[in-house]
């Protein structure tokens, strides 16, 4: 097969959702019906051994929750499918946010009985304003929830989104009795538990045809036929090219824990979804089709084998033909690299590939080469844009509990900070070391990353701030006289860049008055 073809046979996406929308439980068995996996692992169960694929840490079995994005390849209907598992939570957004500029699309998951949700609205935000074509699943019809219709005015009023349902359900909770599958004119009758028949799905491209009424019911059939004809005049038509722009979103109906509507929803995103798109850097715009090879890191994950205490660095391809054994150029430094054993995914399970295509992401092994953001090219020096690294929210100061473990501690903390998963800030006055996270709940995933991989053990200290804002002045007089009377708020990051710590909002605004030469910057790209 030509590179062409390898490239227009790619499908990348990322699946997003509020955290408990049954976003892991929708990639398990997405994995399935691509036959990926044999059996799909429950996502939160004590008494289940089988873990979902996608949540291999070992703290993510415990809590039932994702906490750091994980990526899956199979194929399905001569497409190679990339999934990009996100975490939920809103203190694991900013993986999720990275992640997002390495996806081509993405599938929405919303929870039929709570609707859309503070952290769905915040990554629709996103998706939208980098135009990502975005797919809905609306989820655990086998339960009671909110009204179909209504559900799709709140879509559209709370994301933004222009919807055109392509399923429609028959009935919820108790009474549900199947989707009408619109686009593929296609009844499919819903079995408890994921036991699907052939003569479960049933061929109907007139609704008043009476097989309807045989299969589900005279009631059921009549409100299905009415509620048909209401999507059909109120919604548009659907239009590839409309959803690709990112300007309409179809919605799916289904129940990913019973395996229903997923099979529907995996066969038309095969036809519809995009190949790999374009990507923008500070020099140019970067086309798939391009002979040379150039991609970014947007992700670096330590001991994901915590047997053999590797790190990788996810790597999405963006243009030309990756391959092993060939010097590329590591961009940010400056220097040739190879790598003889990059690695394709299912989540932490890896294989040595011998090439890869754009829309790919492959794993390099990394001995602390790269930083989130870099570039690998084949010698054109280009700077990816869009990946985000946020001013941290919460603080602690971080004390080592073991002296004889020092070296462990000092290694881990360099290591995670290095994923992103948190920032940290070494005072200029006393070198104390300040972690800086976007929510609480990643101070508890660093203690036990660090206690379970790297055997070092560490506590906190509470420490009163407010931001952490990144400084930058072009006068070096004024910025000396900055730092020389605010030493005692000042660190450097772990690039050695200059960081104020702002202890209340008024401190910030104050010195902002005072220093007005310098910049205060809240957001960096990487």
């Amino acid at each position: 097969m030509d590179r062409l073809s390898e490239i227009n046979r790619r499908r990348t996406f990322g699946i997003v959702s509020h955290p408990d929308a049954g976003k892991t439980t929708l990639t398990e068995k997405l994995l399935l019906f691509g036959g990926a996996i044999q059996i799909a692992g429950a996502v939160k169960s004590n008494k289940i051994k089988k873990h979902a694929t996608s949540d291999f840490m070992e703290i993510e079995k415990q809590r039932g929750i994702s906490v750091a994005t994980s990526v899956m390849a199979f194929e399905y209907r001569d497409k190679q499918i990339n999934i990009l598992d996100t975490p939920g939570h809103k203190d694991f957004a900013e993986d999720t946010y990275r992640t997002l500029t390495a996806v081509d699309s993405v599938i929405v998951v919303i929870d039929v009985a709570k609707g859309v949700e503070e952290q769905t609205e915040k990554l629709v935000s996103v998706c939208r304003m980098r135009k990502t074509p975005i797919i809905v699943f609306i989820n655990k019809l086998d339960r009671e929830g909110k009204d179909a219709v209504d559900l799709l005015d709140e879509v559209e009023e709370k994301l933004g989104l222009r919807v055109m349902p392509l399923s429609w359900p028959i009935g919820m909770g108790q009474l549900f009795q199947g989707v009408y599958n619109i686009y593929d004119q296609k009844l499919v009758i819903f079995s408890p538990h994921g036991k699907q028949n052939e003569e479960d799905i049933i061929e109907i491209a007139d609704l008043s045809d009476d097989t309807l009424d045989k299969k589900v019911g005279k009631k059921a059939a009549d409100l299905l036929r009415e509620e048909i004809e209401i999507v059909t005049s109120v919604y548009p038509s659907f239009d590839r090219s409309a959803y690709l722009n990112g300007d309409l979103s179809p919605v799916f109906f289904g129940s990913a824990v019973n395996n229903f509507g997923v099979k529907e929803l995996l066969d038309c995103f095969v036809d519809i979804a995009p190949p790999p798109r374009d990507r923008e850097t500070e020099e140019r715009i970067v086309e798939p089709e391009e002979e040379k090879f150039s991609g970014f890191v947007f992700k670096i994950h330590a001991n994901m084998d915590p047997k053999h205490r590797d790190r990788i660095a996810f790597l999405r391809i963006c243009s030309g033909t990756f391959q092993r054994n060939t010097n590329y150029l590591h961009v940010r430094q400056a220097r040739q690299m190879k790598f003889s054993n990059p690695t394709a995914f299912m989540a932490a399970k890896k294989e040595v590939i011998d090439e890869a295509f754009p829309g790919d992401i492959v794993g390099l092994y990394d001995s602390g080469n790269f930083k989130i953001g870099d570039a690998l090219t084949e010698g054109e020096v280009l700077h990816f844009k869009g990946i985000p690294s946020f001013s941290p929210e919460q603080f602690r100061y971080v004390n080592n509990t073991d002296p004889m473990k020092t070296k462990q501690l000092n290694k881990g903390l360099d290591q995670l900070m290095d994923e992103g998963v948190a920032q940290m800030f070494t005072k200029i006055d006393n070198n104390r070391k300040i972690v800086g996270t976007v929510g609480a709940l990643q101070f508890d995933v660093i203690q036990y990353r660090l206690q379970n991989e790297y055997g070092a053990s560490c506590d906190y200290e509470p420490v009163n701030l407010h931001k952490a804002c990144w400084v930058h002045c072009k006068d070096e007089k004024k910025l000396n006289e900055f730092i020389s009377r605010r030493r005692r708020d000042l660190a450097e990051d772990t690039d050695g860049k200059l960081v104020y710590l702002a202890e209340s909002a008024w401190a910030l605004k104050t010195v902002q008055d005072n220093h007005p030469d310098v910049e205060f910057k809240f957001t960096s790209e990487v």
